[in-house]
């Protein structure tokens, strides 16, 4: 048996997402089915982070079993090959030890989230970012952004079908940067919880808008209704997961 580690670029544009299921192709899916028609194995592929329907990620990370004893370069070559007309390709392939796992081994998980803040509609990155037309107050969002970081219980920014055992999280990072018209958000820590990356955008946009919403008090009521909406999973990105080791 031979582990392999694999990173993984994708769009998840007209994808279900990372887990595998009966409503359509995900990247789980896919990848599994790349393997298949390799070496004729289907093993589980596990990764750092199982993002949502319409999610991208430009580096996620994933492993997986094979019983056959093939060179990672061959095993990218490989699943390249019948990727190619997928919206999912291999950056990188290398062989681990057994005890390292994508999701348990990960130590730091970054995102990020682009925002088009400008009158006229995307037309090149179009399902790649949230198109917001109306100005936005990139300082105030960063003041706001700053209370988020930290040891808290983020309920109010769960979504009502989180599987996760508790609410309690540390973000460790969030930056608000303007790049001419695209404001990106970049947060990072150990594990998040479902929609909360984009239920702090959502709110972080509002309050950009100039709307009254206060992160003390959002965190106060462990509520989801005190936060403000969801956005769009088009502008979310998976960058990179951390390991503790070159694993």
């Amino acid at each position: 048996m031979t582990r392999y580690k694999v990173i993984l670029e994708y769009d998840g544009t007209n994808l279900i997402g990372w887990q595998e299921n009966t409503q359509g192709p995900s990247v789980q899916s896919l990848i599994k089915d790349a393997v298949k028609s390799f070496c004729g194995e289907k093993p589980d592929v596990i990764a750092a982070g199982r993002t949502d329907a319409g999610v991208h990620a430009i580096a996620m990370c994933a492993h997986f079993d094979l019983q056959s004893d093939t060179d990672a370069n061959t095993v990218m070559r490989a699943l390249n090959f019948y990727l190619n007309d997928k919206p999912v390709s291999v950056l990188g392939c290398m062989i681990v030890s057994d005890d390292f796992n994508a999701r348990f081994s990960c130590v730091a998980r970054h995102y990020k989230y682009v925002v088009l803040n400008r009158a006229a509609q995307p037309v090149l990155n179009k399902n790649r970012v949230w198109w917001v037309p109306r100005k936005l107050d990139v300082a105030a969002m960063q003041d706001a952004g700053n209370k988020l970081i930290g040891n808290h219980d983020f309920t109010s920014f769960r979504s009502s079908e989180c599987q996760a055992k508790s609410p309690i999280k540390t973000l460790d990072r969030c930056e608000i940067k303007q790049n001419g018209d695209e404001i990106i958000f970049e947060f990072s820590a150990r594990s998040f919880l479902h929609h909360q990356v984009r239920n702090m955008v959502g709110t972080l946009v509002e309050i950009g808008l100039g709307k009254p919403y206060d992160i003390n008090a959002i965190f106060g009521a462990k509520n989801r209704s005190a936060a403000g909406p969801t956005a769009p999973a088009s502008g979310l990105f998976f960058v990179r997961a951390e390991y503790a080791t070159n694993d």
